[in-house]
């Protein structure tokens, strides 16, 4: 065995030091972690907003795919039509869109919010070779309906993406009545 000499162990010193350098490595490290839960907050919300604005326009596309005969009446804010029944079949249903109080209300017949944050809505229809803001475009042609519906949203007001949002739906002949 060797004898004690009185210089085993870390001086007051040193403990201090790697202690201060511990504490450096660990707040450095927090504020890391910090970072990416923001980072992923901020990425769920973007992604849960465009899951939102998809459905929103899937519904809008597929109501106007499925328009059924009758009137199509609209412009600024709003569109009416008739849309076949979805299922197995049944009567036409009507349905509306509008914006009330920052969202996108489809009314089938029941009132359903489909987007929140929408500041302004326009609707315009496609009349022969130009865009129109209303549609019948005279009373002798409100039996007839566009070749095409086009919906322009203005984005806001909520987390993840703003701006304008813009869907244009070619819309099936129209059926003759026999």
């Amino acid at each position: 065995m060797k004898p004690a000499t009185g210089e085993e162990g870390f001086t007051l010193l040193e403990l201090i030091i790697s202690l201060a350098l511990f504490a450096l490595i660990s707040v450095a490290g927090l504020g890391l972690l910090d970072s990416v839960l923001n980072v992923q907050g901020r990425t769920e919300a973007r992604l849960s907003r465009l899951a939102d604005l998809q459905r929103a326009m899937f519904v809008v596309q597929s109501d106007l795919d499925q328009i059924a005969r009758g009137e199509m009446s609209g412009g600024g804010n709003g569109i009416a039509f008739t849309r076949i029944a979805g299922g197995m079949g049944g009567p036409p249903i009507p349905v509306r869109y509008g914006a009330a109080q920052g969202a996108l209300v489809r009314s089938a017949p029941q009132p359903q919010l489909l987007l929140q944050g929408v500041t302004e809505t326009k609707w315009r229809f496609r009349d022969g070779n130009a865009w129109v803001d209303r549609w019948p475009v005279n009373e002798e042609r409100k039996s007839e309906w566009p070749r095409a519906v086009s919906v322009e949203m203005q984005l806001g007001g909520v987390p993840g993406p703003g701006g304008t949002l813009r869907r244009v739906v070619v819309l099936p002949a129209q059926p003759r009545d026999r």
